[in-house]
């Protein structure tokens, strides 16, 4: 058996790209829990691993040529296992710029958009001020919705989101798509998106990828200093 992968991690929707991505490709893995309402991923060890101060992030002790390798940003980290394995890319060329496509309009389009969706919606409110703003939460639920439309689209004409085969995309996106009701969004007209959901939640490794450290999950509407943590500007 290889040698495992530290995964640095804190079960959320980009968390969860990564537990998941590895429970699918059955690579040995160790956790290594960043609680993210605790400041932990300021942490100066954490920041050699992940500059950028956000969690997920690996280190592959067997990397190209067969030395130690970090890697950080999810979209990178599903690429790079998605290339170790031979697992979940896509096969033909087509089939890999599709997944490349569907990865980076996650990357660049859903995540950001539902995670202000979640920050204006959830959290803004209950801030020290407090910041309700009706544009904003308007704004971000309905691009939300939008890209949601995207979805439901292109799951009308193949099983999965990049074709008729399951990859590193499907992984990718499906973590902040089951969040959708705390994005104020609707399934009634997505019935596409909404099989899809139902048929991801009930595969074993999406199933084990988003049940690591479950219990870790917390509201932080009521916890001014997780707040902080969070919401720091540097």
């Amino acid at each position: 058996m290889s040698t495992p992968i530290d995964l640095y991690f804190w079960p959320t929707p980009n968390g969860w790209k990564i537990s998941i991505a590895l429970e699918e490709m059955a690579l040995p893995y160790e956790t290594h829990l960043i609680n993210i309402g605790a400041g932990d991923q300021f942490a100066p060890d954490f920041l050699k691993v992940a500059p950028n101060n956000r969690i997920p992030a690996i280190i592959d002790p067997d990397g190209p040529d067969g030395a130690s390798i970090s890697v950080f940003e999810s979209g990178a980290i599903l690429q790079y296992l998605a290339r170790k394995t031979g697992q979940f890319g896509g096969t033909t060329e087509r089939e890999k710029i599709a997944v490349t496509e569907w990865l980076m309009w996650q990357m660049g389009g859903l995540g950001p958009m539902a995670g202000q969706a979640h920050h204006f919606l959830k959290y803004a409110p209950f801030m020290e001020p407090p910041n309700d703003i009706p544009y904003a939460k308007d704004r971000y639920r309905a691009e939300t919705a939008r890209l949601y439309g995207v979805l439901d689209r292109e799951l009308a004409r193949h099983e999965y989101v990049a074709g008729d085969f399951y990859s590193i995309a499907d992984m990718a996106i499906w973590g902040w798509a089951s969040l959708w009701e705390g994005q104020q969004q609707s399934l009634e007209d997505k019935p596409n998106m909404a099989r899809w959901l139902d048929m991801m939640a009930a595969r074993p490794g999406v199933q084990a990828g988003r049940a690591l450290h479950a219990e870790k999950r917390a509201d932080f509407r009521k916890d001014k200093d997780a707040q902080a943590k969070l919401f720091k500007k540097s």
